[in-house]
């Protein structure tokens, strides 16, 4: 993934800059610093990182978020959880349940059951069940239940303000007690991360959703901006290894959402791995920005992400030629999060899970993907 030539790139510009500096970034491994190198300016990323971002971080938070993880992905192919809605629609909770004795008298006219990132507060013990299951299954990452935990995201249910932090909090404390758990039962065992999910929302600012009006939009940027920053500021305080933009159709939201980011790094220091996924119809485009593989890279690669990938919208089949691309003209690790093909009539998958492993096992095989899903079926 790391061309030689880039890397004695890198050994260059770190042997520019003075002393301490070098000392701060030589703890890091170098392929991070690659990633921020490779396609920008490297000076002014340098100094940025030197003056603002690690001076900031302890050396357990390099340790925890950055070389932990990036020996792992140097050295085996990481495993992502599974998708937690179809986990949630199990549990069989109706809108009684969901609400609790919390929400009983919330807005009537609101469904929370199509709100599932409110079970953090009002069934935390099977949220977190439901990470132990999948890092007892073999995952390696497991994503905060927080798809939809942003203020732009929950403006649709009419909650509090306030309790987007509380929700996004409370999701990483069970994420983190899962993994506790997980560690209690198999001691010895290497380390497990917690990814905070930070989803799309049903808003966006690449285009009008009103037919006689292409310049109308239900959100700014600014708005996206400052929302996507109080989700993050939320579950990196609350203990995430690693955010996740994921589910991405619109990439001006990805934008919005990784600007804010980049924001609270800068403010706070709190610094973390990011991870990326967009989501990509048969055709190789995004859904909303109608992207390409490749322009989508474009769009983005300006942002020391750890690794982007491809979400859940297609089969193997489908998928494989356009995580190729991908793999070719992205420089971070890349993730892919394939469906069991696509949906029957009847909603089910028909891809038999070995079939689904062969497929898989050839892009292994090939250097296209580090980070894998649990499969949907």
């Amino acid at each position: 993934m790391f061309h030689q030539a880039a890397i004695a790139k890198v050994n260059r510009l770190l042997d520019q800059f003075p002393v301490d500096a070098l000392i701060q970034l030589r703890s890091l491994d170098r392929s991070v610093f690659f990633v921020f190198v490779l396609h920008q300016t490297a000076c002014p990323i340098v100094k940025y990182y030197e003056k603002v971002m690690i001076p900031r971080m302890s050396t357990a938070q390099i340790k925890t978020t950055s070389e932990t993880l990036l020996e792992r992905l140097h050295s085996e192919i990481l495993i992502l959880d599974g998708a937690m809605g179809t986990m949630t629609q199990r549990l069989k909770l109706d809108e009684e349940a969901v609400r609790g004795k919390r929400f009983a008298s919330h807005d009537v006219s609101v469904q929370l059951t199509n709100f599932g990132d409110i079970l953090n507060l009002t069934h935390a013990e099977k949220i977190t069940d439901i990470h132990f299951q999948y890092l007892d299954a073999g995952a390696d990452i497991i994503e905060t239940n927080t798809f939809n935990a942003s203020p732009v995201g929950m403006a649709e249910y009419r909650l509090p303000d306030e309790l987007m932090r509380e929700i996004n909090l409370a999701a990483a404390k069970n994420s983190r007690e899962a993994v506790e758990r997980f560690y209690e039962a198999n001691p010895g065992c290497s380390t497990r991360f917690v990814a905070g999910s930070m989803g799309p929302t049903t808003q966006q600012t690449a285009i009008s959703t009103r037919v006689d009006d292409p310049a109308w939009r239900g959100v700014t940027f600014e708005i996206m901006e400052a929302s996507y920053y109080a989700q993050a500021a939320a579950l990196i305080e609350g203990g995430v290894d690693i955010l996740f933009p994921e589910t991405v159709i619109d990439t001006l939201n990805l934008k919005a959402c990784l600007f804010g980011i980049s924001r609270y790094f800068e403010e706070t220091g709190n610094v973390v791995p990011v991870m990326v996924s967009g989501t990509f119809a048969e055709s190789g485009s995004t859904f909303v920005s109608g992207q390409v593989v490749e322009a989508f890279w474009n769009s983005i690669s300006h942002f020391p992400m750890i690794s982007v990938g491809m979400n859940c919208a297609l089969g193997p089949d489908i998928m494989r030629a356009h995580l190729e691309e991908l793999s070719k003209v992205a420089t971070p690790f890349i993730s892919a999060h394939p469906n069991a093909g696509l949906p029957n009539e009847m909603g089910q998958f028909d891809l038999h899970p070995q079939t689904m492993a062969d497929m898989i096992g050839e892009w292994a095989d090939n250097g296209w993907v580090n980070i894998i899903n649990k499969s949907t079926w």
